[in-house]
């Protein structure tokens, strides 16, 4: 799928100070992206704070999102959860329409054997109308999904497109890319890794820096993608304390103070996380400062 080559951003969900989801804040985070050159959009992941999202309330941020895009990036929907039958409910249940494919993380919590997750996609293959992009992030489910069985789901099911690699595992990583179908894409799932699993032969990344940062993130995945390593990792070290920063007190908190900061919205998150700390804040507006300068 060429069109998810490159840059995507997994989109926060914004809030106000009562917590309740800001659409005017996220229409501009869409359009900030858009203008910052980023290559698409995915709604409702990790960093979307999704599972702290009602259904009427997951709704709100797909329309507002596929509203404030008005047709400009393909989006791909987080469809993800450790109950098979619920996933496979919901890809029954929701219109995909504005969407070109789903993301799906690995049973979290549960902790499958690869046989477990394996049959989980499988089920999810059988009933997605949408391409399916795997999401494999051992840090938050419990369990790594390893290189034969994600090559094994990428043989099996044409409409298993690609993963979203998180493992952080730069071994692993290559070991996919080495084996895997032509048209199968690895993309990086981790910040840190991005850059070097394009050169390694990856297809790019979904990040969550990225939009904060869409001109730089976007343009050294470019960069990688063509080759100019010089100019990618560049880029890369310009960006990377930004990296560090945004995980310091998990995410979304980072990323979310970052955008405050540049002037998108509130840094508020909903329970159990809690907002970045003051002094994390102020450490996030020295580095955009010290950013801005390099970048002139």
């Amino acid at each position: 799928m060429e069109q998810l080559v490159g840059t995507g951003v997994a989109l926060v969900t914004p809030f106000k100070e009562d917590f309740s989801i800001d659409t005017i804040a996220l229409a501009k985070i869409v359009n900030y992206c858009v203008d910052g050159g980023v290559d698409y959009l995915v709604v409702l992941g990790t960093t979307g704070e999704s599972v702290v999202l009602s259904k009427k309330e997951k709704q709100l941020v797909i329309d507002t999102i596929v509203d404030a895009n008005a047709g400009r990036l393909p989006l791909v929907l987080g469809v993800g959860s450790n109950n098979t039958a619920a996933v496979v409910e919901e890809l029954q249940d929701t219109d995909l329409t504005d969407f070109v494919a789903i993301l799906s993380v690995s049973p979290y919590y549960n902790r499958p054997t690869q046989e477990g997750i394996y049959q989980h996609f499988k089920a999810i293959s059988l009933a997605s109308p949408k391409p399916i992009i795997l999401y494999n992030v051992p840090g938050r489910t419990g369990s790594n999904m390893l290189p034969e069985t994600v090559l094994r789901l990428a043989n099996d099911f044409n409409n298993i497109v690609g993963i979203k690699e998180a493992c952080g595992d730069m071994v692993q990583i290559m070991r996919t890319i080495k084996d895997k179908p032509a048209n199968f894409m690895v993309i990086s799932g981790d910040d840190f890794t991005a850059l070097s699993t394009v050169l390694a032969g990856g297809s790019g990344v979904i990040s969550v820096l990225g939009q904060g940062l869409p001109s730089e993130f976007s343009q050294m995945i470019r960069f990688g993608l063509a080759g100019q390593v010089k100019e990618a990792f560049a880029l890369h070290y310009a960006i990377q304390d930004g990296m560090d920063l945004i995980f310091k007190e998990g995410n979304p908190a980072g990323i979310k103070a970052l955008l405050e900061a540049v002037g998108l919205g509130t840094a508020v998150v909903r329970l159990p996380l809690v907002e970045a700390t003051a002094t994390l804040k102020k450490t996030i507006k020295s580095f955009l400062n010290t950013l801005l300068k390099t970048m002139v």
